[in-house]
């Protein structure tokens, strides 16, 4: 008699709410442990793709309701806004507006990459803090003002000034020299904004290289969410990982 496997691993849901344009599914799953589903939902399209435009369309609390909706019908035990520059544009007081919409709309918890990112650096000890962007420049400066505003010091931020369709297609190679010409010697830990830039494989070799940590958008947001869980994320030699 052939012998049947005992069956798949008993999954915990995690729910991802991601912008419309969101296109890095993949590299989020190589955060996850073999136990957790992530389930994606995405907003409804912006009514435009420029920069600044885009962001602030997607910084409004009632974008998010279908899609939080959505993944409370599968018992997600958190839920994430996953979008970095739609979650600070609007300050301290924007994000924490969105996180209280998610869980008006029947999050059990609620969190944003903004909200995670600061997390984050405050558990890697970062107080003074070196920004990589892809933006344009007047997103570029609602980051550092929604960094200043949670108490961080910008001891350094270069952009790449592009538009939200172009981030996708930036390589590991432009993401590595954007974190190296953004390194400041007083930074305590770097930060790689942008759900949109591919950073998994580079961030432990660029940390050895530093000698400080390394924070990514994505990196954060789903270690973010599964420690809301109780859960950890996989990353080998990723210093948020093990802080």
């Amino acid at each position: 008699m052939t012998e049947i496997p005992a069956g798949p691993t008993p999954q915990r849901a995690i729910g991802v709410l991601a912008s419309f344009d969101f296109t890095k599914d993949r590299e989020l799953w190589r955060w996850a442990p073999d136990d957790v589903t992530l389930y994606l939902s995405r907003t409804d399209p912006a009514p435009s793709w420029e920069g600044l435009a885009l962001v602030s369309a997607l910084n409004k609390p009632q974008v998010l309701e279908r899609a939080t909706r959505e993944l409370c019908t599968l018992r997600s035990e958190a839920v994430v806004y996953l979008c970095t520059a739609c979650s600070f544009v609007g300050g301290v007081g924007g994000e924490r507006a969105l996180r209280q919409a998610m869980l008006d709309y029947g999050a059990p918890q609620a969190l944003t990459t903004s909200g995670a990112v600061v997390d984050a650096l405050r558990a890697v000890g970062a107080e003074r803090v070196a920004v990589a962007h892809p933006y344009i420049e007047s997103v570029g400066k609602r980051l550092h003002d929604y960094l200043t505003e949670s108490g961080f010091t910008v001891t350094s931020s270069i952009g790449l000034g592009l538009q939200p369709a172009e981030i996708p297609a930036v390589p590991y190679d432009e993401v590595c020299k954007l974190v190296r010409e953004s390194d400041h010697p007083d930074a305590d830990a770097v930060f790689v904004s942008c759900s949109s830039l591919p950073t998994y494989d580079v961030i432990a070799p660029l940390e050895r290289e530093l000698g400080k940590p390394v924070i990514t958008a994505n990196q954060a947001t789903i270690w973010g969410v599964l420690r809301a869980a109780g859960l950890s994320a996989v990353g080998p030699g990723q210093q948020l990982l093990t802080a």
